[in-house]
């Protein structure tokens, strides 16, 4: 019987033949770069996960990436403080960490006095010293995923951002990852937040690059909460509408631990933003919510899984999408039941809302349930604006486009009002406003 051999595509010959080039520079040795090889050896056995992979069905990266763009190492001109992220965070106080091109930039962010229990490192020193622990935490409930190993064996850095025991940091702390320069690029960035038994942080974390050109960026948030430890994350992508992006958190839960997680994706020609949370502890609690914007020949795509391994686990999903023009967008999200995880409660919800007849709204809500106790429940909607409140906004004098901004700003209001800020609560609505006076 003849062997069968998959042909590799150029972008998957490219990506292999970087590594080669990569291997020796890439920060880290000994454990570090087993871990790459291993991660490596996997992805050339995968390839781009296409459409015949479940997980993956809708979102077919072996067709939509042709090519792999250079691998970034740094800016390419002469980078400023000043970007989209700053634009958002305006007259707030907050803790700036900047992450160029693939490179953290200690001179763009602001370090010099950090508040007490804050600990902020690069993550190419940790993975030069070889801290075990950082390590340790950086691919803690990794799934078998072929995108997250190329973010492996790439990671060039990123942030390590610890909280001591019971320290609540008042301050936001805001990591802006950005593409500069009209060169395409390709960068692979991981950062990981750990906060100590009891800490509080609120974690803002942006992606954003430059209009007219097609970077992609592959970008890891790995994020573990001690028990009774509280983070509210807030993230935006507001890529170039040329530019390909994907943005994987794995989240660890320890008892009584809080997550509280919003995203706002309204960037990029392909993005995907997929979230993997494992409850290690009793009693923990996650909000997951977000809010995508779609027009012209968009796509994007939000996939999760809820593992829920603890008793009393409770879990919260809500997440709406804008479709205009031809764009498609993805839902897929699981909540997984243990054996023994008794007392779980776990509600997801998916919405999707079109504003033209060919827009596409793809949702796929599963439940897997192995404990008899529990109560768990997952829905999606997929509709048009409602034609008798656009007939009533008319009827007041409200033009037509204008009826369907203030409709569509309520809908998206709904999954923002989640995030317990205001004033993060109102820059998010001021997006989506931008968004709805481009519809791109």
């Amino acid at each position: 019987m003849a062997n069968i051999v998959a042909v590799k595509t150029s972008a998957e010959t490219a990506l292999d033949e970087a590594f080669g080039g990569l291997r020796e520079a890439l920060p880290g040795a000994g454990s570090v770069r087993g871990l790459r090889d291993d991660a490596i050896a996997r992805f050339r056995e995968s390839g781009l996960p296409h459409r015949r992979v479940e997980e993956w069905k809708y979102t077919d990266l072996r067709s939509l990436v042709r090519d792999a763009n250079p691998v970034a190492n740094g800016p390419q001109g002469t980078p400023t403080a000043a970007g989209k992220a700053e634009d958002f965070l305006a007259g707030l106080d907050h803790i700036r960490l900047v992450i160029i091109d693939g490179v953290f930039s200690p001179a763009l962010s602001n370090l010099a006095s950090l508040p007490a229990g804050l600990k902020v490192t690069s993550l190419a020193e940790a993975l030069v010293s070889a801290d075990a622990a950082v390590i340790a935490d950086l691919g803690a409930g990794a799934p078998d995923n072929a995108v997250l190993d190329l973010n492996t064996a790439f990671m060039s850095d990123g942030v390590v951002v610890a909280v001591d025991a019971g320290v609540e940091i008042e301050l936001p702390v805001a990591i802006e990852t950005r593409h500069t320069g009209t060169v395409p690029q390709a960068s692979f960035t991981r950062s990981l937040v750990v906060l100590g038994a009891g800490a509080k942080l609120t974690l803002i974390d942006s992606y954003e690059g430059a209009d007219g050109v097609a970077h992609q960026t592959n970008a890891a948030l790995a994020v573990k909460l001690g028990d009774g430890a509280q983070l509210q994350r807030i993230s935006f992508q507001v890529q170039g509408l040329e530019a390909q992006h994907i943005c994987t958190v794995l989240a660890s839960l320890g008892k009584e631990a809080l997550l509280q997680s919003f995203a706002l994706e309204a960037g990029a020609a392909v993005a995907r933003n997929q979230l993997f949370v494992t409850y290690k502890g009793d009693d923990a609690k996650i909000l997951l919510s977000g809010a995508t914007l779609l027009a012209g020949s968009r796509h994007a795509d939000t996939t999760l899984v809820v593992d829920h391994t603890a008793l009393g686990g409770e879990s919260r999903e809500l997440f709406h999408a804008v479709i205009d023009g031809e764009a498609r967008s993805v839902f897929q999200g699981k909540i997984v039941v243990r054996p023994g995880a008794q007392k779980t409660d776990g509600r997801m919800m998916s919405r999707s809302l079109l504003l033209s007849e060919t827009a596409e709204a793809n949702a796929k809500p599963e439940l897997e349930i192995f404990a008899d106790d529990v109560v768990c429940a997952h829905g999606a909607t997929c509709g048009e604006l409602d034609e008798d409140l656009l007939f009533y906004c008319k009827a007041r004098g409200i033009p037509q486009a204008d009826a369907e901004a203030i409709l569509v700003q309520a809908f998206v209001g709904e999954a923002i009002e989640t995030v317990e800020n205001e004033i993060l609560r109102e820059r998010l609505d001021a997006l989506t406003q931008a968004w709805l006076a481009k519809r791109v």
